[in-house]
């Protein structure tokens, strides 16, 4: 009998200093209503990515303070953000590697994934990073050998599978955390780390020291291009690990904003709407210095062939379709040189200095003026 009269007691002081709380801060309190008024919930992949710094850009943009805001929300990646946009209560949007789309449609994972599941537009490309042991000397060494992947479902996982399916060399996958996989590398237990971010990656630009690491190249097969952008990996990138004019070749994957299949009448439609038209209005400022260098790798107008676009995001773009698909002059300059970067690679040649490629591009400049008279 004391103990529940002294619960109810001490139950009854919660309840009174509550009540004086709130009268006597309830007025500035925020209501409910107005702190969810115009929230989009944006999964990234792991905060080893460059999709979380992607994400906090995009709520500096959009949010307003009153009518939108963008609330990034860190998750593992890959697979597991097909599932959430599909299942996950409040998720509208998720970036997603392309080919993690691809092969969640391809696998039938989920039967009517092409309809609950639209894209908004292309974003960046993130590269595959092989990291490996000094005595791995090329990629056909990890025969049979333990390579990390990251978490089971991620996006580094399935592009792995993928790549070395596509190269048949059989691998023992392992499936720790990046940091935790790049110790037991050095220490000898496994034999290289995968890692599918935005270069560079903080991860390996900090490696100082490492002599006993090194990248290795992908061979660019005509099977592998046929699903992959061929990329590469420099000394601008990573200085410690890739020698001046040798740089490593590798794969791209290109990244999707995509969106949940939401009711058209719907609060959370509405917000996304709202959402889309703030993003693609003020694209542009999200080229200049201070955001992230893979916004400039971008074009909101590109399509993704085999899905459908978000409806309100198409209808934007065929309203405003000479500005949506002209880029600024720096996004056009970071086009021109990854289309040299890449012409190169085809060809075998070393890589250009920035100074060639700003020369060219002015050549190109005026080429194009010249066109026009």
């Amino acid at each position: 009998m004391f103990v529940a009269a002294a619960s109810i007691t001490l139950l009854l002081g919660f309840a009174a200093a509550a009540t004086a709380a709130s009268a006597r801060y309830g007025a500035s309190l925020p209501a409910q209503a107005a702190v969810n008024r115009g929230v989009v919930e944006l999964e990234t992949g792991r905060a080893d990515g460059a999709s979380v710094a992607i994400a906090e850009d995009l709520a500096d943009l959009i949010d307003d303070g009153a009518t939108r805001r963008v609330l990034p929300i860190i998750s593992k990646g890959g697979l597991n953000n097909i599932v959430d946009l599909q299942l996950l209560r409040g998720i509208d949007l998720a970036i997603v590697p392309d080919d993690v789309l691809n092969d969640a449609k391809q696998q039938n994972r989920s039967p009517s994934l092409d309809y609950n599941i639209t894209y908004v537009t292309k974003l960046y490309n993130e590269e595959f990073h092989l990291i490996a042991r000094s005595d791995i000397k090329t990629i056909n060494d990890l025969a049979n050998q333990k390579v990390n992947v990251g978490g089971h479902g991620g996006g580094t996982e399935i592009t792995t599978t993928r790549l070395f399916r596509l190269l048949n060399i059989p691998i023992v996958m392992t499936n720790d955390e990046s940091s935790v996989a790049l110790e037991k590398l050095r220490q000898g237990q496994i034999a290289a780390v995968a890692l599918v971010t935005g270069r560079p990656a903080p991860m390996f630009r900090d490696l100082i020291g490492e002599s006993n690491l090194h990248f290795l190249s992908v061979p660019l097969s005509p099977a592998v291009t046929a699903e992959y952008v061929p990329a590469r990996l420099t000394a601008e990138d990573y200085p410690a690990l890739v020698a001046y004019n040798h740089p490593v070749d590798t794969i791209a994957v290109g990244t999707v904003l995509a969106a949940a299949n939401l009711q058209p009448d719907s609060e959370r439609y509405r917000n996304l709407v709202n959402f889309v038209d703030a993003f693609f209005t003020n694209f542009q400022s999200l080229l200049l210095p201070g955001h992230h260098p893979k916004w400039r790798e971008v074009n909101i107008a590109a399509e993704l062939p085999g899905w459908r676009r978000f409806p309100p995001a198409a209808d934007w773009l065929q309203r405003h379709a000479p500005t949506a698909g002209a880029p600024s002059e720096q996004a056009l300059k970071a086009i021109f040189a990854r289309f040299i970067d890449e012409r190169q690679q085809a060809a075998g040649g070393q890589p250009l200095s920035q100074q060639q490629k700003d020369e060219l591009f002015s050549q190109f400049e005026r080429w194009q003026k010249q066109q026009a008279r």
